[in-house]
């Protein structure tokens, strides 16, 4: 027997609990199945049917009328939430908690009082790769870092479990036209003489010596943006989210409450007129690119551009992260890993006493050398 499906507004404003049909226990999402289990009794029940990007069309919202007006209030929902005050994270409650340890870094956070109203996801990405599979691809990093202290890799597999966390992001579409100035660069050659000391002798060769010839160039460059991925909090340092790409976003469901079942949910803290200037800066970076390969020749030089951006859409979207914090040895380490492909990302380990031989040995290698070139 499936779930019954329950119109998508007033899924969103009701908590993520779904009963199990043997024994009433909560269920959980199982992740790279289209089912959830019961931990109680193992039962097992379908989601409703998965509905993914391009075949439901998940909406693009414009996006000029959110900047100017704001969010539409239609579009939002009622959230509980907990706020950790070490990272920052604003982590949805469900309906029975109150407290808890915040994913990302493992600090005690309470409930605030009341709650707040957000802007509904339209999209989640569902976990595909388990704990299991996350833990033991956490291992596999650490033990790959050599300079990482003795132990971590262990301490890690044995430690917590790793906690499964939908991270928020916002998606934007843009197609643009960029008119530039610039230089291009075409490297030539001229011999000249030049004097050197050759076996104790003064002696005069010739040397090619690279020069480049600038030309004046303008034209236009036209390109089209489809998901420019900004995550939406400020609870995980940009470089960490960064190495989790790339996603699969074509996998991107339908928003149903039901992948959120038995995993944590973080709401977004960073506002669509903030995340939209961080698009159009990796826009732009793209557009540059462009205009290099336009200009051609060996080297460039960019003088002015003008982007014109329009057709601009947004959405906003839920994307799985496996996350685990571990205080070793006096010292936090927090590492998290794509829930989608099991990529790792996380904080450096680094060992004193590791870093310390290293550079003996290399003086000691370095020392040898040097008497058996005298």
């Amino acid at each position: 027997m499936k779930l019954p499906q329950v119109p998508r507004a007033a899924r969103r404003d009701t908590p993520s609990v779904y009963p199990c049909e043997a024994c009433g226990a909560d269920l959980r999402f199982n992740p790279g199945e289209t089912r959830m289990v019961c931990d109680h009794c193992g039962h097992m029940q379908d989601i409703p049917a998965i509905t993914h990007r391009g075949e439901s069309g998940l909406r693009e919202l414009p996006l000029a009328p959110v900047l100017v007006q704001g969010l539409p209030e239609t579009e939002s929902i009622g959230q509980r939430h907990l706020s950790c005050p070490n990272c920052s994270a604003q982590i949805e409650l469900g309906p029975d908690q109150q407290a808890t340890e915040c994913p990302f870094c493992a600090t005690p956070i309470v409930a605030e009082a009341g709650g707040a109203r957000q802007f509904a996801p339209q999209g989640v990405l569902p976990f595909t790769v388990t704990e299991t599979e996350a833990r033991a691809a956490l291992t596999k990093w650490l033990k790959g870092r050599w300079f990482a202290p003795n132990g971590l890799a262990e301490f890690a597999r044995k430690g917590r479990r790793m906690t499964g966390v939908y991270a928020p992001f916002w998606t934007f579409d843009a197609r643009s036209r960029t008119r530039y100035s610039g230089q291009r660069g075409d490297y030539y050659y001229e011999t000249r003489l030049v004097t050197v000391n050759e076996n104790g002798q003064t002696v005069r060769r010739e040397e090619q010596e690279r020069r480049i010839r600038w030309t004046p160039v303008t034209g236009q460059v036209a390109r089209d943006f489809d998901d420019v991925l900004v995550y939406a909090a400020r609870s995980l340092p940009d470089d960490h989210v960064g190495r989790l790409h790339p996603w699969n976003l074509s996998r991107v469901a339908a928003y149903d409450g039901s992948f959120l079942a038995g995993f944590s949910a973080e709401s977004y803290t960073v506002e669509i007129p903030e995340a939209h200037h961080q698009a159009q800066a990796k826009m732009l970076q793209v557009i540059q690119s462009d205009i290099r390969r336009d200009i051609g020749g060996d080297t460039q030089r960019l003088g002015a551009m003008d982007p014109q951006f329009h057709d601009e859409t947004f959405k906003h979207i839920l994307l799985p992260i496996w996350s685990a914090a571990y205080r070793f040895q006096g010292r936090s380490y927090r590492f998290i890993v794509n829930g989608q492909t099991g990529v790792v990302s996380g904080d450096r380990p680094w060992s004193a006493w590791k870093i310390a031989l290293a550079a003996l040995l290399a003086a000691l290698v370095a020392g040898v050398l040097f008497y058996i070139a005298r």
